[in-house]
């Protein structure tokens, strides 16, 4: 209800400010009149007619510039008063604000040609040649900046539309490398338990069953997150399923899913994330650990992350085999993402075979 209030706030200031604006036209009219010759049943009508509209000239912009226009040329046609036509020039702001060019253009010639004729019939030349330039200048003036004010509008419009199709490309791309990072993790796990089940399954059906419940539930899991990734993706009219993405919270299950393939973490953290850089973080590891159950399991692997007041620190380092990653020279996709993940935040990362053996990755991404 306060949200609805205040979208109407600025909307009410404008009507009251038109509303203020026709009171005071009529009231300058009312006096152009008493003082005139014209009889009251003419003038005060009159009066309230070049006024009274204005004060909706922003749901009716055509019709309150012709009400408007015509009384004003019944008062110069009359002698109420030679006033250059500053309630027209009000109407006509608006009119060329919100309508159509061609709609504008059309009530700008029409408004001109009708105010010229009046002018003209009214009062000899050349009172009226001036009269007539000095009402071209304050209409016209009224009209291009009532054009300037739409394309100007109209270009911020397009400025909003082309950042919010931006924000949605990428927002669908990172839920595309979300959906990488899921399904990479995932596979890994299924492969290697699907390459131990084959190897005992004859010798040592008890572990094979084991590795097929973790497979199960491996591609439970994936098909659930699978899902609601890709609900996000489909029409606006599909609703996907709401679930909070993964976040510090989780590395428990992820260090638990590791070690039934094959590969014992430790894990260490210190302090707490807000989500979205919990979701990196919690990125970066898995991304750390399936490299490691991919590559290097069975293996062991240390996982640390340290919360300071500047930044957070990450550091997975296994036992495996340092140059498996390495291989090939382009150090996989893998590594990529996780790269650029910290580099949306402007951290700093590395992964390679430390001096003491096996691989380690580090990253350090700022707080602020």
């Amino acid at each position: 209800m306060t949200s609805r209030v205040l979208r109407m706030l600025p909307t009410a200031y404008l009507y009251a400010l038109d509303t203020a604006i026709a009171v005071i036209l009529i009231m300058v009219y009312l006096d152009f009149a008493r003082m005139s010759d014209v009889p009251p049943w003419l003038g005060y009508p009159v009066a309230l007619l070049v006024g009274a509209p204005l004060a909706l000239r922003r749901k009716r912009p055509v019709l309150t510039l012709g009400i408007v226009l015509a009384a004003q040329n019944v008062a110069t046609l009359t002698h109420i008063t030679l006033e250059p036509y500053s309630a027209t020039a009000f109407a006509m702001y608006m009119v060329a604000t919100t309508c159509s060019q061609r709609v504008a253009v059309g009530s700008l010639a029409t408004a001109l040609g009708t105010a010229w004729v009046a002018v003209l019939v009214s009062e000899p030349w050349p009172e009226s040649f001036g009269l007539s330039v000095f009402l071209t200048v304050v209409v016209c003036a009224a009209w291009a900046l009532g054009r300037t004010t739409r394309i100007r509008r109209s270009y911020q419009d397009r400025q909003a539309a082309e950042a919010s199709a931006k924000a949605v490309a990428e927002e669908r791309l990172r839920i595309a490398r979300e959906l990488h990072d899921v399904v990479a993790h995932s596979l890994s796990l299924i492969t290697v338990k699907a390459g131990v089940a084959a190897h005992v399954a004859s010798a040592r059906p008890e572990q094979a069953k084991e590795a097929l419940e973790v497979i199960e539930q491996a591609s439970r899991g994936t098909l659930v997150e699978m899902r609601r990734l890709l609900g996000v993706l489909r029409s606006e009219d599909s609703r996907a399923e709401l679930a909070p993405m993964p976040g510090m919270d989780d590395l428990p299950e992820l260090v638990t899913r590791a070690s039934l393939a094959g590969v014992e973490v430790s894990l260490s953290v210190t302090g707490s994330l807000p989500d979205a850089l919990g979701l990196t973080v919690y990125r970066l590891v898995q991304e750390s650990v399936t490299n490691v159950v991919k590559h290097a399991a069975p293996a062991r692997c240390e996982v640390s992350i340290d919360v300071g007041d500047d930044a957070v620190r990450i550091h997975v380092v296994d036992d495996g085999p340092g140059e498996r990653v390495l291989a090939g020279g382009g150090g996989g996709h893998g590594l990529i993402g996780m790269r650029e993940r910290v580099a949306v935040y402007g951290g700093t990362f590395w992964a390679g075979p430390p001096a003491g053996g096996g691989f380690a990755v580090r990253a350090e991404v700022p707080l602020s």
